[in-house]
């Protein structure tokens, strides 16, 4: 006989344990398992990518960003998430950061001190303005994604000249649409 499908659960926490990376997309997550801390303790200095996408997360501890502060990657795109702890300044390898199709209404301006963050997706989010100072001072930023935000218009016309990176925004008064 073949082998038995572990549950969705499972399968969430166990995907990804031989490529660096923990998968718990999907998992209907309400907050980060108190028990995955304890079962990565003494591998969590390895581990490069979290997926945590379209769960449905209204926050993030200081624990979890002081605990994986080696992550090169955090996919935390389709949740519920309005704000980041400040501990994510403790990201300091951090490439990549997706938090689109959450509820952010202010730019999480503690990504601005990232040193290593190439790519920051806020796509469909609710931001109006934006830090365009501190992000143009970023050293590694290529890409932020902001389409689908009501930016303000001073967003617009003052920040083109001013950056070094790609920032896609959407038409002014467009709507994502519908799921």
């Amino acid at each position: 006989m073949g082998r038995r499908r572990r549950p969705r659960e499972r399968d969430c926490a166990a995907q990804g344990a031989r490529r660096h990376c923990r998968h718990l997309a999907e998992c209907k997550l309400v907050s980060f398992p108190v028990g995955i801390y304890k079962v990565l303790r003494n591998v969590t200095d390895q581990i490069h990518l979290i997926t945590l996408a379209n769960n449905e997360l209204k926050a993030l501890t200081s624990k979890f960003m002081t605990t994986f502060c080696q992550l090169r990657e955090l996919r935390l795109e389709g949740n519920f998430l309005h704000r980041l702890p400040n501990e994510v300044s403790t990201l300091q390898h951090l490439k990549a950061i997706d938090l689109s199709r959450n509820q952010f209404h202010d730019f999480p301006e503690q990504l601005s001190t990232l040193p290593a963050l190439e790519n920051i997706n806020l796509e469909e989010n609710e931001i109006v303005d934006v830090p365009v100072e501190k992000l143009a001072a970023m050293p590694a930023l290529h890409l932020i994604n902001l389409r689908f935000n009501p930016l303000n218009a001073e967003v617009r016309v003052i920040a083109p000249p001013l950056i070094k990176f790609d920032m896609l925004m959407s038409p002014e008064g467009a709507r994502a649409p519908p799921p």
